[in-house]
């Protein structure tokens, strides 16, 4: 039964832990003013009839800090990406040489870099929820096996256990979004 009650606890904690991994990721995609290939991670374009993200497609090179160059495979996929970047509105305007598509990194205006910070405190807020989320279900199935036998008191400390994760991965959430703001905001 204590098993049982230890296995809870890991996959909550595995949970807890999947959350954090998706901000991380998702805050990645948000372009701060500087060249991030991520950018492109969620951008699909049409690869034979399938959606396919731009970095499967085409490599991404950042010669410095404020220019990117995209070079597909196949010379006739320049127009699809070409039009997935303009499709998916993150501020670019790609240009196309016939052999690879240049993107110029705009500097971030106020309006935007707010923007930004709205939307990662958004997409840490979700993360939060899926934390407490973890938690509460580890709660429930601990009390499920306080019922089948588990004795009371190990209940308790289980309990107590994952509350102090869900402490910790709220903890790192909110350090994760501040370090994030800060980067968004930086001139």
């Amino acid at each position: 039964m204590i098993e049982k009650a230890q296995e809870v606890i890991a996959a909550g904690k595995k949970k807890m832990e999947d959350a954090i991994f998706h901000l991380e990721e998702e805050l990645k995609t948000y372009r701060a003013g500087k060249a991030n290939p991520a950018v492109f991670n969620n951008v699909m374009v049409n690869y034979y009839g399938n959606p396919t993200p731009i970095p499967q497609v085409a490599s991404i090179n950042t010669p410095d800090a404020k220019t990117m160059l995209i070079q597909p495979w196949e010379k006739n996929m320049i127009g699809p990406i070409e039009k997935a970047i303009m499709d998916a509105n993150l501020g670019f305007t790609p240009q196309n040489n016939g052999e690879m598509i240049r993107i110029q990194i705009p500097a971030l205006t106020e309006e935007r870099r707010k923007e930004l910070v709205k939307k990662a405190k958004a997409a840490s807020e979700t993360a939060k929820v899926s934390v407490r989320n973890a938690r509460r279900d580890a709660i429930e199935t601990l009390k499920k096996l306080q019922k089948e036998g588990l004795p009371e008191d190990v209940e308790k400390d289980d309990e107590n256990l994952v509350q102090k994760d869900t402490d910790n991965y709220t903890k790192k959430i909110d350090e994760i979004l501040a370090a994030k703001e800060k980067e968004i905001m930086t001139v």
